[in-house]
């Protein structure tokens, strides 16, 4: 990725605050509590014509031993090393820091451009103050602003294009197909996008709830690139009691809604649950490709037909919605890890299949001749044609002469026989009747 834009600095000076308003969207939770943010988070902004990647970091903190600000440390370390120009926030509210003084010590190791941006400078008090944090002798300069107004921000940015080469794509993910990794806390989701892209991408830990933000990372496989997105555990509502965990589970929500395919990942030791139900249920009502990754597979006691038993019995507990394949894999032990991304694609070819109006009334009206719409009240039923609508996800329209009489086991069997013909594994399907 060219033109890249890292924002770096110790906790809880207002980095999210500015990633979100460098790309005009509330993407990165913000929140007073220190360590909100954990993982590098990727958005994408524009300024006098220059398109750049904007990442945003958590909080650094020096020879800490916690166990997230650990992580964390990589995390912004791997941001400044693919950064063209680096923007290292401090606040003119708390002065310089101990803290600030180490990071700057860190900074010195890389051969990057360094802005100083001294935050929250919306009084001339704090503007003028600003001026203590030359004494950290770094960088080009230091632009005084305020993430949460604006104010400032133009200047700096008039500068940090200075050190672009090129121009810039104004949006390098369209077109890609994106996949959503969603599911409960603590079932995997972060370890399996870590073991697909051969990096430490999410931090991991046996903490539920490590995850906070929607991570998206580039990935490509089977020749294609795709859009990987870690999310937060998603939990019932009952049980969200933090402002943290509720907008982590929202951006969850808003991720899932922006996929082209769900991967739902379930643990093998608690089998399929309610919130599985509920998860799978909004895929579906989304009309979204929908894959289920049984995940932790080497820790069940097995026997030679366990997991057919239980994918038969998943699969009856899941009717109607019982359209999507079913993988048990380990991603500790790395098994069918990369089976469940080969199906994915396939569920997202399925999801765009687009059947053609001869075709599909050759093979329809087969169906229908073996197996009438039964007549309602003595009036005959009589489906005359069908064509597939333009939509994102598959959609008919059946043109009969009484539409309001066909009821819903008839449109099960209608919706069972083109996934037969049509493979359409993996893909809800939407069938509207309309008279002609």
């Amino acid at each position: 990725m060219a033109n890249i834009v890292s924002i770096v600095g110790r906790p809880n000076v207002g980095k999210s605050t500015l990633f979100n308003r460098l790309i005009e969207e509330r993407k990165a939770i913000m929140d007073n509590e220190s360590g909100v943010t954990r993982d590098r988070h990727y958005g994408h902004a524009q300024w006098t014509g220059h398109y750049f990647t904007v990442i945003d970091t958590g909080g650094y903190v020096v020879g800490s031993e916690d166990i997230f600000e650990g992580a964390i440390r990589d995390q912004v370390e791997l941001a400044i090393e693919e950064s063209s120009v680096v923007l290292f926030m401090v606040d003119t509210m708390a002065g310089l820091t101990e803290l600030d003084k180490e990071f700057a010590n860190v900074l010195r190791r890389y051969k990057k451009p360094v802005l100083m941006v001294a935050n929250k400078a919306e009084s001339l008090e704090r503007y003028h103050s600003s001026a203590e944090f030359y004494e950290l002798g770094l960088g080009e300069g230091i632009f005084p602003i305020s993430s949460q107004t604006g104010y400032g921000t133009g200047d700096l940015l008039d500068e940090v294009v200075k050190y672009f080469d090129v121009q810039g794509v104004e949006n390098p993910e369209e077109g890609i197909p994106r996949i959503a990794i969603v599911g409960r806390p603590n079932v995997g989701k972060s370890s399996f996008l870590n073991v697909l892209t051969g990096t430490e991408r999410s931090i991991v830990t046996n903490i539920a709830g490590t995850t906070r933000d929607a991570i998206h990372t580039p990935y490509k496989a089977f020749g294609r690139e795709y859009i990987l997105i870690d999310t937060a555990g998603m939990r019932r509502k009952s049980r969200v009691k933090e402002d943290i965990e509720f907008y982590s589970t929202i951006r969850s929500v808003k991720a899932m809604e922006e996929s082209d395919v769900c991967i739902v990942m379930l643990d093998a030791q608690n089998g399929l649950e309610g919130q599985d139900m509920t998860l799978i249920g909004q895929a579906d009502k989304a009309k979204k490709g929908i894959v289920i990754m049984v995940n932790k597979w080497d820790a069940v006691e097995k026997e030679s037909k366990t997991a057919d038993h239980l994918q038969k019995a998943m699969l009856e507990r899941l009717a109607p919605m019982n359209y999507m394949p079913i993988i048990f894999a380990s991603v500790l032990e790395k098994q069918r890890i990369f089976q469940v991304m080969e199906k994915t694609m396939e569920v997202y070819e399925n999801k765009h299949r687009k059947i053609t109006t001869s075709k599909l009334n050759e093979v329809m009206q087969q169906v229908i001749a073996n197996y009438p719409p039964p007549a309602f009240k003595g009036k005959h039923i009589k489906i005359k044609y069908m064509i597939q609508l333009p939509t994102p996800s598959p959609t008919f329209v059946f043109f009969c002469n009484h539409p309001k009489y066909i009821k819903e086991p008839y449109v099960r069997y209608l919706e069972n026989r083109m996934r037969e013909h049509f493979d359409f594994t993996g893909v809800p399907l939407t069938l509207f009747f309309r008279e002609k």
